[in-house]
């Protein structure tokens, strides 16, 4: 394991570019000012340094374990994709902005495609906050309620947009936006492969629009392939 106190902030980020959320967090210029060790920095901010290096060493980057998810109940898969996927676009927007927006106002006259990724960025998270609001507020509640008529024998009321097809439908559709946004950002960024004379916020950026595409085929692939087509079928079986 690194020995982080006695590192510079950029050696840190260059080491582990999820550093880079922790120093933000702490108002730590990782960027320009990177070439101070982070004892000083900790000691000039009173920071406990104790503290964030134990922070560093948590981050790591988005890994999906694998799971059996076509054997959970529906409930339970839609409750983990909104405290797993749905946080993580929670989570995670914000800082992703912040990157996009200051890579494009900085280092947009020398690489103008960030111009560009940056009012993708914002397109993404506007459409998947959205989206998300739409699952948890229409759509999961009603597959809950189906999965739970299985279990109980409670009876389950048919909502007003009729069957469970007809979000479905939309939520599909806008997955398709959602893709087609985030393979046009992958274009952009030649596979999420800074440039040479990136700096450490440039870097970070990538780094999260990497994860961000990551968290979002899992998301899309448990819902249209598993949580979506068994939601229908089990429609079916009850309104029979």
């Amino acid at each position: 394991m690194k020995n982080y106190k006695t590192m510079t902030v950029a050696e840190i980020v260059t080491d582990k570019i999820e550093a880079g959320d922790v120093f933000k967090k702490y108002d730590i210029d990782f960027c320009c000012g990177g070439g101070v060790k982070l004892s000083t920095v900790c000691q000039e901010n009173s920071i406990n340094i104790d503290e964030i290096v134990a922070e560093i060493e948590q981050r790591s980057s988005t890994v999906f374990s694998t799971h059996d998810y076509a054997s959970w109940d529906l409930d339970f898969l839609a409750d983990f994709v909104v405290n797993t996927h749905h946080k993580f676009v929670e989570r995670e927007s914000p800082v992703l902005l912040q990157y996009s927006e200051k890579v494009a106002q900085v280092h947009g006259h020398s690489h103008p495609e960030v111009i560009r990724i940056n009012e993708l960025a914002h397109a993404l998270v506007d459409e998947l906050l959205g989206h998300m609001q739409k699952e948890e507020m229409i759509l999961f509640p009603n597959i809950k309620a189906i999965a739970n008529t299985q279990k109980n024998g409670t009876a389950y009321n048919t909502p007003p947009f009729g069957s469970l097809q007809n979000p479905i439908n939309v939520m599909e559709a806008e997955h398709d936006g959602a893709g087609d946004i985030i393979k046009e950002i992958k274009k952009l960024t030649n596979d999420f492969t800074p440039p040479e004379d990136a700096c450490n916020t440039f870097n970070a950026l990538y780094a999260k629009l990497e994860a961000y595409q990551n968290d979002l085929f899992q998301h899309i692939h448990i819902e249209n392939n598993i949580l979506f087509p068994k939601a229908i079928e089990l429609e079916k079986g009850i309104m029979m």
